[in-house]
């Protein structure tokens, strides 16, 4: 949109910490699209940190939603900021779990992940963490595709050789525990969003937040950023899914693959998923210590504190992934199937 343009605003379509979303529609053309209004001081820091980052990517990337202009106007004394942004007619994949039952099939889960992934390899080549990956932050178009949204709480990381004292943003039960820890020796880098993407494939699997069994806010922070497990994992999962969700949710961030690398996991490339050899918790799956999922409702105070976006520092608090290379250099995927993996699949090799 280049320069001022008239527009009309329609019906909100969401809101957040930060402000609100509403369908407007440009009077010239009759295009839509969606404008973010904020008031606040918070609000304004929060789009102007979204627009920023977009703008550096140009626009580039077909798995980031668009910024299209901005403008501001003085309404009774406040300066309220406009953000024009693409309109994407599916929604949030929250929206889109919410009106098929309430989770959605593997299949499509795999297709979402992918483009999830996509856009996360994007914005970590340009040196951006998003900081608040869920499934209400990836948008869906009527094509199928899908787009990561809200960058208000994204960082950029100057250096990427060394990503510390990255300032937090996110929402509680998305959030990797080194984020919530913060403590001064811990390095927040790119690796915090593949905890953030395990999550969110456990929510489009399930309808429910990771966590979900855990009614008590603030002991499910406690228990992500002190304790030794990891969320439940759904129970209908393929063995390569159970794979996939065990190399996300590796708590030593370090050993978390990154973006690219998942991207070539057998999970996402897979056109032939293990649908019929699904598991149980009396499988051999108990490996990954997976119970029955459970959800208890949170009351309202609750789900506000671990649905919403945090910003700042957080004190609250004073299984391993492995890449095999053979000696021809090429890097291999093991795919746990009980105990014992045996089963080996060559994904990527380097000379490639």
């Amino acid at each position: 949109m280049g320069g001022r343009i008239e527009w009309v605003k329609g019906k909100m379509v969401g809101c957040g910490s930060f402000g609100s979303v509403h369908l407007a529609m440009n009077k010239s053309n009759g295009g839509l699209f969606v404008v973010k209004t904020s008031d606040s001081e918070v609000g304004h820091d929060a789009l102007k940190n979204e627009v920023n980052i977009l703008n550096s990517l140009n626009n580039s990337s077909p798995y980031i939603v668009q910024c299209l202009g901005t403008e501001y106007d003085d309404d009774d004394d406040k300066k309220v900021v406009n953000v024009f942004m693409e309109y994407m007619a599916g929604g949030s994949l929250a929206d889109v779990s919410n009106k098929f039952g309430g989770s959605l099939d593997e299949d499509i889960v795999r297709l979402y992940t992918r483009q999830i992934l996509l856009g996360l390899y994007d914005l970590h080549k340009h040196g951006i963490v998003h900081c608040d990956l869920k499934c209400k932050n990836v948008l869906l178009a009527s094509s199928g595709n899908v787009k990561l949204a809200d960058l208000g709480c994204a960082k950029r990381v100057e250096n990427k050789a060394s990503c510390i004292n990255l300032t937090n943003g996110g929402t509680p039960l998305w959030m990797a525990p080194e984020v919530l820890l913060n403590g001064d020796e811990k390095v927040v880098d790119f690796a915090a969003d593949i905890w953030s993407l395990g999550c969110t494939v456990i929510e489009m699997a399930t309808g429910r937040p990771p966590w979900a069994d855990i009614s008590n806010p603030i002991a499910a922070m406690f228990k992500i950023a002190r304790g030794d497990e990891i969320p439940q994992f759904p129970l209908h999962f393929s063995r390569e899914g159970f794979d996939f969700l065990r190399r996300c949710l590796v708590r030593d961030p370090s050993k978390r693959p990154t973006a690219q690398e998942l991207l070539n996991h057998p999970f996402i490339i897979s056109t032939n998923l293990t649908h019929h050899k699904h598991y149980s918790a009396s499988s051999p799956a108990a490996v990954l210590d997976v119970h029955q999922f459970e959800y208890t409702d949170d009351d309202d105070d609750d789900e506000e504190l671990l649905q919403s976006p945090i910003t700042g520092r957080l004190n609250l608090f004073s299984s391993t992934t492995n890449e095999f290379v053979s000696p021809q250099g090429t890097t291999m995927w093991e795919l746990e199937d009980g105990a014992s993996g045996n089963h080996w699949i060559t994904v990527r090799s380097r000379d490639q």
